[in-house]
């Protein structure tokens, strides 16, 4: 079985942060975002992974390359044009060929790493299988309908959802999906909807059968989602006692247990408060770093605060009063003091950004 990861969106909801950087690469917990997917298809035996992308010059392809780094073997294909779920995936035609295959959304991650359904699809009877997760508010997802072990409906983002379970980013297809697509019209949004497709197939008599996921899942296409994906998959951190290294350590430093500190990296008179994860050749001075933090590469902090934030590499923050909170800096950018300042900040940068304050 083989497997696409849908990665040609625009990553409007998260800008400024995707203007420079597409949104599969933004980091959870030190890791881009579209490595947790390719984790889970790995981790079910699915190595031979098309990646859907805007352009083949697109950041994507560059920084996964041929998937060497990370086990897999990984082929790109184009959607210059993003018309919908079901374009993108009727484009992967060629690539998936006559076999079942696994369709995941490069901006969700999941804590269910769901081996158990992606190994048995090919050996079952189910044309299709979906991954379908609660929400709270499922008038905003495609919503599926259940009875008797089996979908019976999908309807996309319902005005009367007849269920509050939303389809989750993973589907599970044959080779008939591809003839179902071919015969969908675009919708008001001038889109071709996978439920629609999926919809005809249910409607043939084929059975579509649901996979409920178990633990935390997050579509992390906005900035507080992403901040929140990092807080859960640093709260899913093992626990490791508190570094020691008197070389990494140094001077009055206090830090806690499951912190992660990555090689070359220096805490100098600071408090670490896990779970925290530092990256390579970083520098903490006089500064606290509280719970559910992700410093990247090459990252200088000095006599500041910083509370669950994502702190992209090459970043530095010098002499910030009060509290930098939930925040999401990308690469290259500075934030330095002035004169008058407020007692809290919150940032979402681009990168290259610089803020003074």
């Amino acid at each position: 079985m083989k497997a696409v990861i849908l990665a040609a969106g625009q990553g409007t909801r998260l800008r400024p942060v995707t203007l420079t950087m597409p949104k599969p690469l933004v980091p959870v917990a030190n890791r881009p975002l579209i490595g947790y997917a390719i984790e889970v298809l790995k981790h079910a035996g699915l190595t031979e992974i098309g990646i859907v992308v805007n352009d083949l010059d697109s950041p994507i392809c560059t920084s996964l390359g041929d998937g060497a780094s990370y086990g897999v073997h990984l082929t790109y294909i184009v959607q210059a044009e993003q018309r919908g779920l079901a374009h993108a995936i009727g484009l992967c035609r060629d690539f998936v060929g006559d076999e079942p295959f696994c369709v995941y959304l490069g901006d969700n991650i999941f804590q269910d790493k769901m081996e158990a359904a992606l190994r048995a699809f090919p050996h079952s009877s189910a044309e299709i299988a979906l991954a379908l997760g609660e929400v709270s508010d499922p008038t905003r997802f495609g919503i599926a309908e259940i009875a008797n072990g089996r979908i019976k409906r999908v309807v996309e983002k319902p005005k009367d959802p007849p269920s509050n379970l939303a389809i989750a980013g993973v589907y599970l297809f044959r080779k008939s999906i591809f003839d179902a697509i071919a015969q969908i019209k675009p919708s008001w949004r001038n889109e071709l909807e996978i439920t629609d497709a999926i919809d005809l197939v249910i409607r043939s008599g084929a059975e579509v059968s649901p996979y409920r996921l178990t633990g935390w899942w997050i579509d992390a296409g906005k900035p507080d989602s992403i901040i929140q994906a990092n807080q859960y998959v640093l709260g899913d951190l093992p626990y490791s006692p508190a570094p020691e290294n008197g070389e990494m350590i140094i001077g009055k430093s206090e830090v806690s247990h499951r912190v992660i500190i990555g090689e070359n990296s220096k805490i100098i008179d600071s408090v670490i408060r896990g779970p925290v994860i530092i990256g390579r050749n970083v520098t903490v001075k006089a500064s606290f770093i509280g719970p559910y933090t992700s410093l990247g590469d090459n990252v200088v902090i000095e006599n500041s605060e910083i509370d669950a934030s994502i702190i992209m590499q090459n970043c530095s923050i010098r002499s910030i009063p009060g509290r930098i909170d939930s925040s999401l800096v990308a690469d290259n950018s500075q934030v330095a003091a002035a004169p008058h300042v407020p007692a809290a900040h919150r940032f979402i940068l681009a990168e290259n950004s610089y803020v003074q304050l």
